[in-house]
């Protein structure tokens, strides 16, 4: 049973969410929260698989509550926004965000999104992730992070990352280089552990904040 909380500053978002949700054999509603403040409390307090994260809220905000929960291990957050190139979403995935959908992704893709994530994975396209990149280092007017970061990897860790960035998948890498599944995996597991990252969202981030792949590339 996959345990969620709700958390949305309009009622309204969170009826919606809940007949969704509630409704499927695998996921439990165990808490619902209006700012952020509570949803940090709650998560705290109930241990959920995931909090279903809403960004702009009053109190304390979806990102800084993400930031507060990731941190402390107490659940993995899905943020939801409203607008596809929200800079909070990208502050989201910063701070530890398992990945980020519109507030109108149909509900089938809701569904199989919060299972995703509930098994371990990311669910942000990193095609939407590159275009919340692309408008952000370009107001910065350049890379954010040292690049002498991605140090640790071996070549073909960073040729992995690379294609972890254009939205390869797994199997996608392994033909793209000649190699087996389970090597890519190995391989997205080290570059994962090397660089301190939670998941493929963040390798993602990673990328393009360190300039290995820029804006463009794709």
């Amino acid at each position: 049973m996959i345990r969620l909380v709700l958390v949305d500053d309009q009622e309204l978002m969170r009826v919606g969410f809940r007949m969704v949700l509630g409704a499927q054999d695998d996921m439990e509603i165990v808490g619902e929260a209006g700012d952020g403040r509570a949803a940090v409390a709650l998560a705290e307090r109930l241990r959920p698989d995931i909090v279903l994260m809403d960004v702009r809220m009053p109190v304390l905000d979806g990102v800084e509550a993400t930031k507060l929960i990731t941190e402390a291990g107490t659940a993995r957050v899905l943020v939801m926004t409203t607008f596809d190139l929200d800079e909070y979403a990208l502050s989201a995935l910063r701070n530890g965000a398992s990945g980020f959908l519109l507030k109108d992704t149909p509900p089938d893709h809701l569904v199989s999104a919060l299972r995703a994530v509930a098994s371990g994975d990311a669910v942000v396209s990193p095609s939407v992730t590159k275009r919340l990149l692309d408008r952000f280092l370009g107001s910065s007017g350049g890379t954010l992070r040292d690049a002498s970061v991605l140090d640790v990897l071996t070549e073909r860790e960073r040729e992995v990352l690379v294609l972890i960035a254009h939205g390869l998948s797994n199997t996608e890498i392994a033909g793209k280089l000649f190699l087996s599944e389970a090597t890519v995996k190995t391989h997205v597991g080290r570059i994962l552990s090397k660089l301190e990252l939670r998941d493929r969202v963040q390798a993602v981030v990673l990328a393009y904040e360190t300039g290995l792949v820029r804006p463009g590339d794709i």
